[in-house]
């Protein structure tokens, strides 16, 4: 029973295609799974609307959404029929080709994304001996439609929080990358398939995760926060500075393409959240040997949504970043912690089995971090604040 409920969606997919001739079959299935991942993803992108909502809103001692349906919960539902009913302004001066394609051009490569996920035993849908190459070869192009979107607009203001956008997400993409080197080292593989296959081993019952290793848990940490920077999440948030920028590089959007940037953040938080399971959580496979009769799509996702629930948490506790901190930390922090952790995994991988390499590659990382955390505090010039009032 548990193995049916396993893999229920490829034994539906086959369902189908047995009535088909085997000619339409390969196609009809690749059709199924994206018809299902572009379903699926925005249901859980309009779930995790209402979460943020409700629970930013507790943590600033208000309700959130509570008028539509009970508690709220259709909430979503009202958003995205206001969205596809608003007027759609376009300026006067704007790229009309441009400034339509823009927001299109992110939604599809966000979910393009997703095609070299595995979010199930079997369930990937295109396996690729390069899979983690393709997703942030992909990944790459968000930042083109942002630069597009700001460009179109014609709008000064737009423009510079586009380019605010592109630095950040340049910047950032730079630790992103390096801190998953260490995971292609010691699987050997760029194969998202493989590296969750390499995770899905058991000892005394706890699985081998990689964030339970010294050089994975300071990639796991170095990710997370270059993926928040990368889909411009508190504290990370400039690109969308209202208080300098109005709304930053979708500032002369409106309507159903306001409403697609908003898709295509959201659901590419839930992308690099997948990422992020996969590579080091293990991706579906259970957090113990024992809960393995649950389903292995159910892990994913319920890992998907714990990591979307840590974002909002950060959200509701952390300020905004300034400019100048924002890029101090990518590249004078997060970059040089990712090239210590490549070498530090390196030391892993042919010091051989034993205590001994957890003492030196922990040590190692230790150190580094708070030499370089000490220095930082040293060499900042930021001063006590001065508060000036009119008289």
């Amino acid at each position: 029973m548990a193995e049916k409920l396993d893999q229920i969606f490829i034994w539906f997919t086959h369902w189908i295609e047995s009535f088909l001739p085997a000619f339409w079959q390969p196609l009809v299935g690749i059709l199924l799974a994206v018809v299902t991942i572009i379903c699926l993803y925005p249901a859980l992108f309009a779930i995790a609307v209402l979460m943020e909502r409700k629970g930013l809103g507790r943590m600033q001692n208000r309700y959130g959404p509570n008028r539509v349906g009970p508690f709220g919960i259709l909430q979503p539902v009202a958003d995205g029929i206001k969205s596809l009913t608003k007027e759609d302004i376009v300026p006067y001066n704007a790229d009309g080709l441009m400034h339509f394609i823009a927001p299109v051009l992110l939604v599809v490569v966000v979910f393009m994304g997703y095609a070299v996920l595995p979010m199930g035993r079997g369930m990937t849908l295109v396996h690729m001996d390069a899979a983690l190459l393709f997703y942030f070869a992909v990944g790459a192009t968000a930042e083109l439609s942002v630069f597009m979107a700001g460009w179109a607009s014609h709008n000064k203001y737009s423009l510079l929080g586009a380019m605010r956008a592109v630095a950040q997400m340049i910047s950032y993409e730079v630790p992103l990358l390096l801190s998953t080197i260490p995971i292609v080292m010691i699987t050997g593989s760029l194969s998202l398939d493989k590296i969750v296959a390499a995770q899905n081993v058991y000892t005394h019952g706890l699985p081998h995760w990689y964030v339970f290793t010294p050089w994975g848990f300071a990639g796991f940490v170095l990710f997370v926060i270059a993926a928040m920077a990368e889909t411009n999440r508190s504290p990370f948030d400039l690109p969308e500075g209202e208080s300098e920028l109005v709304a930053g590089y979708f500032t002369e959007y409106s309507g159903f393409k306001f409403a697609e940037f908003f898709l295509g953040e959201y659901v590419g938080m839930l992308s690099m959240s997948g990422l992020g399971a996969t590579l080091f959580l293990g991706g579906w496979s259970a957090p113990v040997e024992w809960l393995q009769f649950i389903p292995s799509w159910a892990w994913f996702i319920a890992k998907v949504m714990m990591a979307i629930s840590f974002f909002i948490w950060v959200r509701g506790t952390l300020p905004r970043l300034r400019q100048d901190q924002l890029m101090n930390f990518a590249w004078k922090f997060m970059l040089p912690l990712a090239l210590t952790n490549v070498f530090v995994t390196a030391a892993w991988r042919f010091m051989g089995e034993g205590w001994l390499r957890w003492v030196v590659c922990a040590a190692v990382l230790a150190v580094v971090y708070v030499a370089m955390a000490l220095g930082e505090q040293k060499s900042s010039s930021v001063g006590p604040r001065t508060y000036k009032y009119a008289e």
